[in-house]
């Protein structure tokens, strides 16, 4: 595993795609600030083996930022939108078999 300082103060791009390789195979739980200063611990996942299929219902689409990420939060059941330049810690990664 990366030294996790250097990734959290480095290039938000390289974070992203780390992390993300990450959460497509495991669950990972880290801190972030939300926009009202609160700090929020959360167990997220990409991983298609705990994210339920999704139904869109909509034809609306989102435009893509790639200083947001999109993770599903595994404790409350939903999905969870943080910017990657608010991440403050990366505490465990745990793989799913």
């Amino acid at each position: 595993m990366p030294d996790m300082r250097q990734l959290l103060e480095g290039n938000k791009e390289e974070l992203r795609t780390w992390l993300t390789e990450k959460l497509q195979v495991s669950k990972v739980r880290l801190t972030f600030k939300k926009k009202d200063d609160t700090i929020r611990e959360m167990t997220c996942t990409l991983s298609s083996t705990l994210v339920p299929q999704y139904e869109k219902n909509t034809e609306r689409t989102k435009a893509h930022n790639p200083d947001v990420l999109s993770v599903f939060d595994v404790e409350v059941n939903e999905w969870r939108s943080m910017r990657i330049d608010s991440i403050q810690t990366i505490d465990s990664i745990e793989r799913i078999w």
